[in-house]
């Protein structure tokens, strides 16, 4: 029990630190982007995408039409709509692929990344960097004693649930709204 006491306050600090380095003006301008958008598109791939997924949902309590971009219904994306792609190493091949056809489309870019100077973040109009250490990552990020991109994965998770939130109160959306909306068919 105290190797387990000492790793968790070990992580929390870390998902502290990497929270205390985000970007205001970035999250901002990501929410502004969401606000605006007609529809959203979600991508990503790995535990990333686990994480990216589950924002859609929550986009889509919000009221936004959200969808993932590997759901079969989900429609073309153009002008006046969004494509959040989550690319921890800013250099995927399949995700720089669906970010490069959404921009030929008229669609507007936001990319969360851990690491911003990399090809895909070219393509995009806004950027969210996330400093945690990421899988295949570089630069000047809050290192992690935990494997692989555990903890820029962990950030994304609660990231995106702090996003939600503060989206509910900038669109004045109730979480009796939100929960209207949730499937009532399982």
């Amino acid at each position: 029990m105290e190797k387990f006491n000492e790793l968790s306050k070990s992580i929390n600090k870390e998902i502290e630190e990497v929270f205390n380095r985000i970007d205001a003006n970035q999250l901002d301008n990501l929410m502004q982007e969401i606000i605006r958008a007609n529809k959203i598109v979600l991508v990503g791939v790995g535990r990333e995408g686990i994480s990216t997924r589950a924002f859609a949902m929550r986009l889509m309590h919000l009221g936004k039409e959200s969808h993932w971009v590997w759901d079969d219904t989900t429609p073309g994306l153009e002008n006046g709509d969004l494509l959040i792609a989550t690319s921890g190493s800013g250099e995927i091949g399949h995700i720089h692929y669906v970010v490069n056809e959404a921009k030929k489309a008229g669609s507007r870019i936001v990319l969360v990344t851990g690491v911003p100077d990399r090809k895909t973040a070219q393509l995009a109009d806004v950027i969210l960097w996330v400093p945690a250490s990421v899988y295949h990552g570089k630069g000047n990020v809050v290192p992690s004693i935990q494997p692989m991109g555990n903890l820029f994965e962990q950030s994304l998770f609660i990231l995106y649930d702090l996003i939600v939130i503060l989206l509910m109160e900038k669109m004045n959306v109730s979480s009796e709204e939100m929960e209207k909306r949730h499937r009532n068919i399982e």
